[in-house]
């Protein structure tokens, strides 16, 4: 058209373009591999982690009884595995078992209190012994608890706990799921995460404490069923001076 403006793209627009489509399809590209690496690496920390909590809570086979170190610091009172002040702690782990068959209270040994001191598992049950020493001036008084850190398949509608403490026997387990009463001859587990819950008062200068921990899969309970098959349990014990609700 008369008067009219006309544009010619050259050949060299085409390229600078083509030029510019393929640079942002390469960058792209880059960015898609980068978020993914970085998302992968985001993944396998969140895995790394994952596993090293279940490890944690799992894995190793320990139970483990602690000591308040308030009682050892301001009371001179300490754990030992075979009751001699030289070989005194505030910590004591105990080997527990892989496998756990349901067995019969009947079953266990009937010395299994004084047969022998630390670990002492047999088949199918756990049994650890150990020491709370008073080597302090002051008559104290203490806590002993029980806890329940974990729990796969409701295993713990079964387990029993027995406990001697110097001699005196009482078994602990959780309260009947159908009949919500305790089942025959135990004493009900405190709560869902609390198994054991006892004041020891009057502990004094010079003197010892044995404990026997038993743990069992109870082949009686009603609950006691292939519904557990594969289950897991996690208990841990604590000893301090006070206790505080949690």
């Amino acid at each position: 058209m008369a008067g009219g403006k006309y544009y010619i793209r050259t050949s060299g627009d085409y390229m600078n373009n083509e030029v510019e489509i393929k640079a942002q399809k390469v960058y792209k590209k880059k960015l898609f591999i980068k978020i993914t690496k970085v998302a992968f690496l985001l993944l396998l920390i969140l895995i790394s982690i994952i596993y090293l909590f279940l490890y944690i809570i799992y894995a190793g086979g320990r139970f483990t009884v602690t000591l308040d170190k308030n009682m050892s610091n301001r009371k001179s009172v300490f754990l030992s595995e075979d009751g001699k002040i030289k070989n005194k702690a505030r910590t004591l782990a105990a080997d527990t078992i892989e496998y756990m068959d349901n067995i019969s209270i009947k079953w266990l040994p009937s010395d299994i209190d004084t047969e022998a001191t630390g670990a002492h598992n047999g088949d199918n049950y756990i049994a650890y012994t150990f020491y709370v020493i008073n080597t302090g001036k002051e008559t104290v008084h203490y806590w002993y608890e029980i806890d329940i850190d974990d729990t796969i398949k409701n295993v713990d509608e079964a387990i029993r706990i027995m406990i001697y403490r110097n001699g005196e026997r009482v078994v602990y387990a959780k309260k009947n799921r159908d009949t919500k009463k305790a089942e025959p001859d135990t004493k009900e587990f405190v709560s869902n995460s609390i198994a054991v819950l006892e004041q020891r008062k009057n502990f004094k200068p010079n003197t010892k404490d044995r404990f026997t921990i038993v743990i069992w899969i109870e082949g009686d309970d009603p609950q006691c069923k292939n519904d557990l098959l594969g289950g897991e349990i996690k208990m841990h014990m604590d000893i301090t001076e006070e206790h505080v609700d949690k």
